[in-house]
């Protein structure tokens, strides 16, 4: 057996130019199709030991946004208490190894466990259901017991590619049973769900750090200044912004292949709750847009009423002097000579 590890977090590109690759054996039985439109570059891989372990680490960069870290190592027996205890230290030493503290400060990363199986006898189902307890809590990280119900809960969103192959997915983990150990398409699309899943997210601080920005400009200061264009044109180049990304985050799937995969993505995009951050995101900035389109609106109201006041000064000025000229006129004012 293998145990794989994701980490995700937010990453941006260090300025060198590497080419982008495509995303390899996504598509069982499909080589050649590329479902997805995420840039995919890889950063490096090393094996370094760690408790006994030889692990294997693979960095990518999507998008130019998020780094995907793969981490991979063997073990005899995943529910073995000295494996569990290396486990979460691993866990510990590859987030402060890769992730950067404020990332994981805020908690502004993703990670997802992943159980590689390839000998599940007599059938992935009933492997499944004799070691249903140590499954469970190897997905949770936990040691509770559960009952009959919330296992039911962990276990019961599966895929099946074949009587012998099969894939069990949960928001916090997923088994992959295959015999031939043809683990890669669904440890892509894993990763792919957990990128979009943090680029909900990140979607979503951004919106958060905007209004955050307007409420500090224009509600908490005891003197509420006044809006300016550089700061509405500010906020309103932020939103674009962030409806771009939002657009590029729905649009990162454009077709998923075979029947297979879009079956399992279906599942994933269940079980990471990505349709509820995606309506979630789409709420926050349509409120966003409300709010800005107020502000551009007592900007223009308050150019209305600077523009009235000065109108209105212009037309006293006149006034007084039409009445000066009157006056003149008619006499009442008598211009003494030189």
């Amino acid at each position: 057996m293998e145990i794989c590890y994701l980490l995700a977090f937010p990453d941006s590109d260090d300025g060198k130019t590497r080419p982008t690759e495509q995303f390899k054996g996504l598509i069982k039985d499909a080589p050649y199709f590329q479902p997805v439109d995420i840039d995919l570059v890889t950063l490096g891989e090393e094996t370094f030991l760690f408790e006994g372990y030889a692990v294997n680490v693979v960095r990518h960069l999507y998008d130019d946004c998020v780094q995907m870290i793969e981490c991979r190592y063997q073990i005899s027996d995943p529910f073995a208490a000295p494996v569990l205890l290396t486990r979460t230290n691993l866990q510990n030493v590859l987030q402060s190894r890769y992730i950067p503290e404020t990332h994981r400060r805020s908690g502004l990363f993703e990670e997802y466990w992943v159980l590689l199986v390839k000998d599940a006898t007599p059938t992935p189902d009933q492997w499944i259901e004799k070691n249903a307890l140590e499954l469970a809590n190897f997905i949770r990280s936990q040691r509770d017991v559960f009952d009959t119900e919330e296992m039911h809960e962990i276990l019961g969103s599966r895929a099946r590619y074949s009587a012998d192959e099969l894939t069990l997915v949960d928001w916090e983990g997923a088994i992959i049973i295959a015999p031939k150990a043809d683990f890669r398409s669904d440890i892509a699309l894993l990763k792919i769900g957990n990128y979009q899943l943090l680029r909900y997210r990140m979607l979503d601080q951004s919106i958060e750090d905007l209004l955050d920005k307007i409420n500090e400009s224009f509600f908490q200061k005891p003197r509420r200044p006044r809006a300016t264009r550089g700061l509405i044109r500010q906020l309103a180049e932020h939103r674009l912004e962030v409806m771009l990304d939002f657009e590029r985050a729905e649009q990162s799937l454009l077709l998923i292949g075979d029947w297979y995969t879009a079956k399992l993505y279906e599942i994933i995009h269940s079980e990471l709750y990505l349709n509820d951050w995606k309506q979630t995101v789409r709420g926050k900035l349509d409120s966003l847009e409300n709010i800005v389109q107020t502000i551009k609106d007592n900007l223009a109201v308050s150019w209305e009423n600077l523009l009235d006041r000065i109108q209105l000064a212009l037309w006293i000025v006149m006034l007084l002097g039409y009445l000066y000229l009157y006056f003149l006129d008619a006499g009442w004012i008598i211009i003494p000579p030189k």
